[in-house]
């Protein structure tokens, strides 16, 4: 969110005219139904960035959005011998040593030696390597664009979590 986020849109807008939509949840306006907000947008999803870390595999509605687009390309015949390429895009941002067998088929981006979260990683001498990398893969993202089929009514779409919201995470204890 500090520094891949606006610097993706930022090398987007540079690479690509007129600029795609992004779609990130935080953009969702109040008042709205969130679940059916993040159906919506995924229905009208071309492709899926996907943002890698261990938090992702655990999250109910993470793992919906990934089988609606692993769905998706299926019914595309996308990811196979004859088209490898599919819709869903990943980015490695940490970790990768935990993540499920799903998750290490496809072939991703490595940021994790750029993952640095902190606001001050933006006037570190790391920073201009971390802008070229990110503006690498958003070139490589507007030559994929034109070969991702237009949307269609009857994508499907995994059903969404139940519970709705995530449970919180239980309190650690240390028994002394």
């Amino acid at each position: 969110m500090n520094h891949f986020y606006p610097k993706f849109l930022d090398c987007l807008v540079d690479e690509f005219a007129p600029a795609p939509k992004v779609f990130l949840d935080t953009g969702i306006p109040h008042g709205s139904h969130w679940p059916e907000a993040l159906r919506k947008a995924l229905l009208h999803s071309k492709i899926m960035v996907a943002v890698l870390t261990p938090p992702y595999w655990e999250s109910s509605w993470c793992m919906a959005e990934w089988k609606s687009m692993r769905a998706r390309e299926k019914k595309l015949g996308l990811t196979g011998v004859e088209r490898p390429q599919g819709l869903i895009y990943p980015i490695l941002y940490s970790d990768s040593d935990n993540f499920p067998e799903e998750g290490l088929e496809l072939a991703w981006w490595d940021f994790k030696q750029l993952a640095v979260p902190e606001p001050a990683f933006q006037e570190s001498r790391a920073w201009p390597d971390f802008h070229w990398k990110v503006n690498a893969l958003v070139q490589d993202i507007v030559q994929l664009l034109p070969q991702v089929p237009e949307w269609r009514p009857d994508w499907p779409i995994a059903e969404r979590p139940d519970p709705v919201l995530m449970p919180s995470p239980p309190i650690p204890r240390f028994d002394l």
